[in-house]
């Protein structure tokens, strides 16, 4: 009786009735408001909504497209980000600032490539890939998690590296000596987001992709250092809803694209559609106001971010295009981790379409960083392409870092992360 006694009840959970027959059938009708939303999602991972309201929650959102609206998604994920395990900023801030990366345009801060999957064409392990080559250059905060619709995620495929890296070590507390130690680290989602095991059996249950599944590439848990980044989606619509989301969130530099196959990368096959976010001048901004009148929030700032769409295709980054059956072998984790380790210790033929795909993206993360716009030796390619993009130069910077051992070394440094300290 006492073992019986000890168990701790579950607290009553939090109805939201209200706000799920305000939801459907027509939200927009009865002036649902994203922040509505967000509080609602705010239960879900504090874990104080019954099973079947978070299902009916997840559903109403799904089909009624709210969950592909850039306001719902850029709130639900700030209170994901709220939600996740605490890393101390301020001093993960002192110890990126102090790692004298600077180049060109890009000020040293973290990076990630991420893409919301989905897209069922099951290609190599691209953004994981370009992710840990781009670390030669650039500080990476890699974000990611076990595949939900591929046969080889993120998670999956650092796993079956040899010598393979412990996942679980890279935590709020590990982080900071993390990168003391190295520039590359992958954030895995399942540590820092633990609140996602109270939605995991009614997302499986389901069936059909919810709003989490496009919030993980917004939700990084380390989002405030976070210079710039390179978003996939699957879809060509999500595509400018996601550079929208990225911008209410703060975001500065950044790129979300969609290859043509609803691909979510850039693709290697052909077209890529991009929307890009810069910082710009703000053309209403007067540098006549006098101190003081500036604290109104309406008041113009020097600069806002805008969002230019253009397309990409291999030919602007100087490659040939292959298509994607080349490139989607659709193998296991641990065929693809072959393959990885191959490409960052330099032992693909230097035209394999696969190393293609992987330059074609860590060439936009580096482009998009602006460590492009910093000169390095005589070779620096200065032709600009589609977007103002230094495309040719990330592709030769991204060869260098190969071809220099660089990325590999970020690499080990990362593997040896759990070993030594």
């Amino acid at each position: 009786m006492d073992g019986i006694n000890a168990i701790t009840p579950q607290k009553p959970y939090v109805s939201i009735a209200p706000l799920l027959k305000r939801l459907w059938p027509s939200p927009e009708a009865t002036q649902v408001t994203a922040d509505e939303v967000a509080l609602a999602i705010s239960h879900v991972f504090r874990g104080e909504l019954s099973p079947v309201q978070v299902g009916a929650l997840l559903t109403a959102l799904h089909f009624t497209g709210w969950d592909r609206k850039a306001d719902v998604l850029a709130k639900c994920a700030a209170v994901m980000r709220e939600a996740a395990a605490p890393v101390d900023i301020d001093a993960l801030r002192a110890i990126v600032g102090g790692k004298g990366v600077e180049r060109g345009e890009y000020r040293g801060g973290l990076c990630d490539i991420v893409g919301t999957g989905g897209d069922n064409h099951s290609t190599f392990n691209v953004s994981t890939t370009a992710s840990i080559v781009a670390s030669a250059e650039v500080l990476v905060a890699k974000h990611g998690n076990r595949s939900a619709t591929s046969k080889s995620g993120s998670a999956e495929v650092l796993a079956s590296m040899d010598p393979a890296p412990d996942l679980d070590y890279i935590t709020p507390e590990t982080i900071l000596t993390a990168y003391e130690r190295t520039q590359y680290a992958f954030l895995f989602a399942q540590v820092f987001h633990p609140g996602m095991k109270r939605v995991a059996t009614v997302r499986k249950e389901l069936g059909w992709r919810t709003i989490f599944n496009l919030l993980g590439p917004l939700a990084n848990p380390v989002d405030p250092l976070i210079e710039a980044r390179v978003v996939g989606v699957a879809r060509r619509d999500l595509g400018p809803v996601f550079a929208e989301a990225l911008r209410i969130g703060g975001a500065k530099k950044a790129m979300v694209v969609c290859g043509e196959e609803d691909l979510d990368e850039i693709s290697c096959a052909g077209r890529t559609f991009c929307w890009r976010l810069r910082e710009v001048a703000n053309p209403d901004y007067r540098d006549d106001i006098v101190d003081g009148d500036t604290s109104d929030e309406s008041t113009p700032r020097p600069t806002v971010v805008a969002i230019d769409h253009f397309i990409l295709s291999p030919a602007d980054f100087g490659l040939p295009a292959h298509p994607l059956c080349d490139v989607a072998p659709g193998k296991s984790p641990r065929e693809n981790a072959v393959l990885l380790k191959k490409l960052i210790t330099n032992q693909l033929d230097a035209d394999d379409p696969v190393l293609h795909f992987v330059l074609l993206n860590a060439a936009a993360l580096l482009d998009v960083t602006g460590a492009c716009e910093g000169d390095v030796g005589g070779d620096t390619i200065e032709e600009r392409g589609p977007g103002g993009g230094r495309w040719k130069e990330g592709i030769r910077r991204a060869r260098l870092a190969i071809e220099s051992g660089a990325c590999l070394r970020s690499w080990q440094g990362f593997v040896g992360l759990g070993r030594d300290i």
